[in-house]
This record gives structure tokens, sequence and C-alpha cells, in this order.
């Protein structure tokens, strides 16, 4: 019933809402749409941590043994990887997200993963791993100690664990050594992405941007993309012109959609969301299985055996069909009043709602994650 409640919650304060204005609404253009080409690229290593407390890899963790053994080689040592055995060592996959126009000598925030068998990473300390983009090319290194939001323990057969403990952080471990080439100042046109395609919105794009500078230079390519040609007294000051569209108003019209989320018992509704002419007829049928254990004794001085037995009660009741009829146009609220009348359960509203989107006369798109 909680799901149900909170629909219905949300339909009455929509249509109280709905009721009372209709304001448009407004946003910037930054929040609804991303410029392409400026975005973060995602790196990634491999490297050792060390200083863990008898909780790092075991010893059929092999590659493990073997990166310990190289990175002696590379510090004058030679020892045999046979006889390396150690339990404070772990193996770790270290990703970072390279930010746009990073520049060298920026620290970045690095995750590092075991890839082996660890139980915790727990005190232990990265170090100094290369990190590679899609190119294999070295961005940053990372190095650093860890702080891990997790713990591990165990002792006498009993276990407890919160959290991950194999996952950690190092907070400005990692420092940019290569910078991603290009300079945004000798753009000659510009290119919008919607977060949300909708050819609407799109249009009232282009509009905005050519009002603002006062020439048709935006056009749209599809429901998706604005291109914009750099006028020519902002040639060579691309990010002055960004930072000048960035905060142009678009006025946005809300698809109408209900999103359920069964799991969580969350029902979101659109403020557009229209219900058409529909009859809703909702009934159940239950059906009840007991048993009770029984005893059968036989006779004193008869010889026989205590015999055990099961008797099952088979019982079925179908309960009488509620009906409702929705007129069309009807306000959210009274389909609330609708719907809490009929006593619909969380699984019952799941139904219902996809039955009325099937019947057509949900003009709002359902979504059921």
């Amino acid at each position: 019933m909680r799901i149900a409640a909170l629909f219905l919650a949300a339909l009455t304060l929509m249509g109280a809402e709905v009721a009372k204005t209709d304001k448009k609404i407004e946003v910037r253009l930054k929040e609804v749409a991303r410029l392409q080409g400026v975005r973060g690229n995602q790196l990634l290593g491999y490297g050792v941590v060390v200083g863990l407390d008898g909780t790092g890899d075991k010893d059929q963790t092999k590659f493990t043994v073997q990166s310990l053994t190289n990175l002696m080689s590379r510090q004058g040592l030679t020892i045999n990887p046979a006889t390396v055995k150690v339990k404070n060592v772990a193996a770790v996959m270290v990703t970072a997200e390279l930010p746009a126009f990073a520049r060298t000598g920026s620290r970045l925030d690095v995750t590092v993963s075991s890839t082996g068998d660890a139980k915790s990473l727990a005190g232990g300390t990265l170090l100094m791993t290369a990190l590679q983009g899609p190119d294999s090319q070295t961005y940053a290194v990372a190095q650093g100690p860890l702080l891990v939001g997790g713990f591990s323990a165990s002792a006498g057969g009993a276990s407890v664990t919160k959290n991950h403990p194999t996952v950690g952080r190092v907070p400005e471990g990692a420092l940019i050594e290569r910078e991603v080439g290009g300079n945004f100042n000798d753009r000659t046109s510009l290119r919008y992405s919607l977060m949300e395609e909708d050819f609407t919105t799109a249009m009232r794009l282009v509009h905005a941007i050519n009002e603002e500078l006062g020439d048709k230079v935006a056009r749209p390519l599809d429901s998706r993309s604005v291109e914009l040609q750099i006028p020519k007294e902002f040639q060579g000051r691309a990010v002055e012109l960004v930072a000048r569209l960035e905060n142009l108003q678009i006025q946005l019209q809300p698809k109408a959609r209900v999103v359920v989320n069964e799991r969580t018992g969350t029902v979101i509704l659109g403020s557009d969301v229209r219900i058409g002419a529909v009859s809703i007829v909702q009934g159940g049928l239950s059906i009840m299985v007991s048993s009770t254990p029984l005893v059968s004794q036989p006779a004193p001085f008869s010889q026989g055996k205590t015999v055990q037995a099961t008797k099952k009660d088979v019982t079925a009741v179908e309960e009488k069909a509620k009906t409702v009829t929705v007129e069309p146009g009807v306000s959210v609220g009274k389909l609330a009043e609708m719907l809490n009348g009929m006593g619909v359960s969380s699984r019952d509203l799941v139904a219902i709602l996809q039955a009325i989107k099937e019947a057509g006369a949900l003009q709002a798109e359902l979504r059921v994650l």
C-alpha cells in the first residue's frame, strides 16, 4: 500500500498545483544542453598496494607476486618469484577521469580497486602507477595512502564486513603529466546536445540564441543537436561567447510521463498527465490452503500402530469486482479519489496504470522501473 499512498498523494498535489497556476518553466541553457567536445577522458592503470595488515592477495594470485618482483628488479634487487610469500601486498586497478582543459601539474582523485583476492585495502599505500588513456599514452601518475570506507574482520569462524573494504580512494593522488591538445578559442562553430531529445526544446534553443546574437547563426540538426556558427565579432573569443550563451533562459515543455519504481515505492507524475475516458474494473480471487495434523491412535491391546495424517482444507473467496468509470478530461485529483475508493494495492496499481496506457486513456509515457 505504500506505493499506492504515494501515488495518490502525488496525484492530489499535482491536481491542486495545475488548478492553481500554469507557470512556464524556464531554465538556463547549460542546464538543458551540453557543449559537444567539452568532456572528460577516462584513465586506467595497473598498480600495487603495499603496507596491508595481512589482508593482501594470497599465494595463488600469481600476478601479484610477479608485479612485486618486477618492481623490486627496477630498484636493483633480484628476487626469485618462487620464494616470495607475502600477505601485505595487493594488485589493484586504478581509475580516474581527466577533466576537460586539465593542465599539467593539476591533481586528480583516483579510485583503487582490488583485482586479486585481498580481503581489505585499509591502511595500504598505492605505489607510483601510470594512468593511461585510450590512446595508450600516460596522462597522469598516481601514488599515495588509501582511504577505505569499509572494514572486514573475522575470528573463530565468524566474520563481519561493512561496505566495500576492497575499494578505496586517494584524494588528489594523481598528478597530471600530459594535457589533451586543442585550443578552444580557435573553433569556428559550436554544437550543443540536449540532455533529452525534444524538437520543441531544440527550436526554442535556436530561437533564444539567434535573438541573443541578433543574427541567424544557429540551426537545429535534429531533435537533440543544435549547431552554431561563431559570428565574426567572436572569432578567436569562443570562451566569451559560450559564457554569454550558457545563461540564456530556455522555456521547457516537460513531457507527460509517469514513472513507477516498485522496489522503492516511488511514483512520479509529470504536470501534463491527462486521463481520457476509461472504465476500471478491479476484482480479486483469494485462495487459502490450510493443513491440520491428525494422529490416529489404535484401540488398547489391539497391537496396532499410531498413524499420523494431515487434513488439508482449501477455501476460495472471490471478491466482488469494483467498477469505476473515468470521464474524458477528468482532473488528477478526481482520479486520486476514484483509485482511493477502489483500495488499490501496490501490485494492482502498476497493473491498472499499464492497462490504462494500453487502452489509450493515459496520455503520458509510462515507465516501470
